[in-house]
């Protein structure tokens, strides 16, 4: 997601330059999107670092963090764009543009995905992103419900399978970003098994209101819904917030069965060859900042 000024006249920017974030950086940047609304989850940060350290941009003016960008590699040229934030009052002055410059040089090569609040679709067109999907983020109290899937503790399935669903329903293969984002802390992965192969997946984890459930990966709508069920009942008291890609209609049809309303829309764009994502199995995408 983003929210910085436009790509207008690099103006005023004396004393602005770009870095690499450590990791303090990063949880100020987090800090930045709670300030947003975006509930990013508490714990974030960590996986999100380890993924790619060099893909964490921060914007400084005399030695002040204003301004803050994620451009994460993958293996095999894939790239994500998020965490696109200028500090409110310094917006307009084009240092959210600086930033974003360089971070799509950090991503030459690669295809390049993000999920970007609707009202920027023109901007990113500007830079050569197309449209590929909307997202919906649905949110509301934990639903109450019956499991009827046999569903395990997902860290107790062979590693390799859970990758190999992954790897069908992302763009590229992540297995340290998995493994990492399975071991957060409060989180509770639970997958749907049979004929030894991992139908369903799903995982769950504190955010700052609530819980966000992400990723979500079903062979169809029932298995989706006990995966949601249960991983609520795992967290206990608090809201839900689901991610969904508006081209899977019955994860569409599925949170609103469960009760939870929209809250805002983020737009699926790719800069280069979109990849090939099986939506249909995708109920739930794993995050807004990193895929």
């Amino acid at each position: 997601m983003e929210r910085a000024a436009g790509q207008g006249a690099d103006r005023g920017t004396d004393g602005y330059h770009v870095r690499v974030m450590s990791l303090a950086d990063l949880d100020m940047a987090m800090g930045w999107a709670r300030a947003e609304g975006w509930n990013p989850g508490i714990h974030d940060a960590g996986a999100f670092h380890a993924v790619d350290p060099q893909g964490f941009l921060v914007g400084v003016l005399d030695d002040r963090p204003v301004a803050s960008l994620s451009v994460v590699r993958y293996p095999g040229n894939f790239g994500f764009l998020g965490l696109y934030i200028v500090r409110p009052e310094m917006r307009g002055r084009g240092f959210g543009w600086r930033l974003w410059q360089a971070g799509l040089r950090h991503l030459a090569g690669c295809t390049v995905g993000l999920d970007g609040v609707v009202a920027q679709q023109e901007n990113y067109r500007k830079s050569g992103f197309v449209l590929a999907h909307r997202n919906i983020r649905f949110g509301g109290p934990a639903p109450a419900g019956v499991v009827e899937s046999a569903l395990v503790d997902a860290r107790n399935v062979p590693f390799d399978r859970l990758m190999a669903l992954d790897a069908a329903l992302f763009p590229a293969p992540r297995p340290g970003f998995l493994a990492n984002w399975l071991a957060l802390p409060g989180t509770t992965a639970l997958a749907a098994v049979g004929d030894g192969a991992v139908r369903g997946f799903g995982v769950i984890r504190p955010s700052q209101s609530g819980f966000k459930i992400g990723p979500l990966y079903a062979p169809d709508r029932a298995v989706a819904r006990d995966l949601v069920l249960a991983l609520g009942q795992a967290a206990g008291e608090g809201p839900l917030v689901l991610d969904v890609p508006e081209t899977n209609g019955a994860a569409v049809r599925l949170a609103e069965e469960l009760g939870l309303v929209p809250q805002f829309e983020t737009a699926r764009m790719y800069l280069g060859q979109a990849p090939a994502v099986d939506t249909a199995r995708l109920f739930g995408i794993t995050s807004f900042e990193l895929g």
